[in-house]
């Protein structure tokens, strides 16, 4: 295996200047998620139940967007991304909540979960208007409601089902073909079509431990010790952070096994400093692709982490509940600590049921530092 490793010294620019412009940006953030969603509330829309509350200054109550209750006047309504921030804040929960939950809710999940079903155990993959027909629902309506309940669209939920599926027969089966044909392909051509997305590599290349594929990387200094970026062709495959940069070396060693790695070139810099200077303010966003692999529950799980708000956090089984699948808590804990790319897939944002910080990959008090930071933005 080539190993190639140059240690890059960066530093990020502080003071009062990108503090004001952090808060510019926030606040224009803010209010364009706040006008966004009033329109959900004003529409009663159910596929945004799972992303918020609005609560009402004037009555100390608070409800899903899609409320049957009487729409309040706009400048007496604030949001909350959670129902345990509402009530931290002092609201209490609509008597028409439970009435308006209990029947629509257990029909849209049941929908998806046999919308899931279907996906996961056909042997090719329904498109959304078959999807859609067997929930009697609009293409445009079933879309929705399948990403408030998941958390992945109906694409990306395929894919992650049939990722899962390749990767489980490449490393089960003696060839490629026997693996193709178990994850669902019915053509050798479709099959290489797709799986260079799926795996970010050649089949034959996953197969043998990620052999002949390349992954770039560096390793840098912030405020929360060194930190290390690699990124394979697909996007940024793994932000690790840790007190020792050889020791983050080898856990990107142990991840791709057979993989060439390559030290980041003066371009590769560039990339490190933008992840760098998000680390240092996360509220500016990382506005670069990642290579996310996992398995279709563990996606849906870091999709609904990266929707919980700079400065918030949520519980674990507000995540699993989120996700359609709430009595899933150990799992959502796994699928956090499974987690390899630190803060861009915000795991450091769940806490326990009483707020309590838990355990944390990169170590608790980096967890600590880091929602203190978000929380004095």
């Amino acid at each position: 295996m080539k190993l190639d490793c140059k240690v890059i010294a960066l530093t990020y620019p502080s003071g009062k200047i990108m503090k004001s412009r952090i808060t510019e940006l926030q606040t224009a953030q803010v209010a364009d998620l706040d006008e966004k969603r009033w329109a959900a509330v004003q529409a009663r829309d159910a596929s945004a139940d799972a992303d918020f509350v609005y609560a009402v200054k004037t009555t100390g109550i608070y409800c899903r967007p899609s409320s049957s209750a009487r729409l309040p006047n706009r400048k007496n309504v604030e949001f909350f991304s959670t129902v345990a921030d509402a009530e931290a804040a002092g609201y209490r929960a609509s008597k028409r909540a439970s009435g308006d939950r209990t029947a629509a809710a257990a029909h849209r999940t049941a929908v998806v979960a046999e919308a899931c079903r279907l996906i996961e155990n056909a042997e090719n993959q329904p498109n959304l208007e078959e999807l859609a027909l067997k929930a009697d629902m609009s293409m445009f309506h079933f879309h929705r409601v399948f990403k408030a309940e998941t958390g992945l669209t109906p694409k990306a939920y395929a894919s992650a089902s049939r990722a899962r599926r390749l990767r489980g027969e490449l490393g089960e089966t003696k060839t490629i073909t026997d693996a193709f044909y178990g994850a669902g392909f019915n053509s050798n051509s479709r099959f290489y079509e797709a799986s260079a997305g799926l795996l970010g590599m050649t089949p034959r290349d996953y197969k043998e431990g990620g052999q002949n594929s390349e992954i770039r990387f560096a390793i840098g200094q912030c405020s929360l010790g060194a930190i290390l970026v690699a990124r394979s062709q697909l996007g940024i495959c793994a932000i690790l952070l840790g007190d020792d940069p050889e020791a983050l070396v080898r856990d990107l060693q142990d991840m791709f096994r057979k993989a060439s790695l390559i030290g980041g070139d003066s371009s590769f810099e560039q990339l490190m400093a933008q992840v760098v200077g998000f680390i240092e303010a996360p509220a500016l966003g990382l506005n670069l692709p990642l290579d996310v692999r996992g398995t279709a529950f563990q996606e849906r799980v870091w999709q609904a982490l990266s929707k919980i708000p700079v400065g918030a956090t949520a519980s674990y089984a507000e995540i699993a509940a989120t996700i359609g699948s709430p009595k899933a808590v150990r799992a959502v804990a796994q699928a956090c600590g499974a987690n390899r790319i630190a803060v861009a897939i915000p795991c450091h944002r769940v806490v326990r049921r009483d707020g309590d910080i838990s355990g944390y990959r990169w170590g608790v008090e980096r967890k600590r530092d880091l929602l203190r930071r978000e929380a004095e933005l």
